[in-house]
């Protein structure tokens, strides 16, 4: 009788266990998600720079835009929405998987960067926010890229349709109201 007790006892605390434990690979899909999409964001809102009259009242809002040529700002912008579909697509469908931590890696190099850009410029109060940006890319690029990779396998049509519907969101939760601040508020 009495183990029958026991057995319930730890069965009940297994299940609330499991109810608040969070996993490795729980974490890094959030944060894939998180960031993914903070970097199409991003992102989108630089490739917006290809226009001439965006570009020119850009250093208003944000200073360094000044320091940088139009071309690059846009190169920039592109690298960022790549990185952040790469964060989260290529491990959605399973189709190259091993691209996200490259994306991820690549994004913590753009951070790194844009770090020691900020530096050099005396504007030590945006360092933190691209430490934590390529802090985060490369905890994300490190988890999965040995400690729990994304395994490949044949793309499907419901992967597929899941995969559209997140560039979907992508489109309309981040680039979407990106796009109407920058060209109806004109900052």
């Amino acid at each position: 009788m009495n183990t029958d007790i026991n057995v319930h006892v730890s069965d009940d605390r297994q299940t609330r266990r499991r109810g608040i434990r969070f996993t490795l690979n729980g974490v890094l899909w959030s944060l894939q998600a998180l960031f993914g999409f903070f970097f199409v964001g991003s992102g989108f809102g630089k490739v917006l720079m290809y226009d001439e009259a965006l570009y020119a009242a850009a250093p208003q809002a944000v200073a360094w835009y000044a320091a940088v040529s139009q071309p690059l700002i846009v190169f920039i912008g592109i690298c960022e929405v790549l990185g952040g579909v790469g964060l989260i697509l290529p491990a959605m469908t399973r189709v190259r998987p091993m691209l996200t931590p490259l994306a991820a890696a690549g994004l913590t190099l753009t951070m790194i960067l844009a770090a020691g850009f900020h530096i050099i410029r005396g504007e030590y109060a945006l360092v933190p926010a691209n430490l934590l940006l390529g802090g985060v890319s490369a905890f994300i690029a490190a988890g999965r890229w040995k400690t729990r990779p994304v395994a490949p396998a044949p793309l499907t049509t419901s992967r597929a349709l899941v995969s559209f519907a997140v560039l979907g969101a992508l489109a309309l939760l981040a680039c979407a109201p990106t796009w109407y601040t920058m060209t109806d508020a004109r900052f």
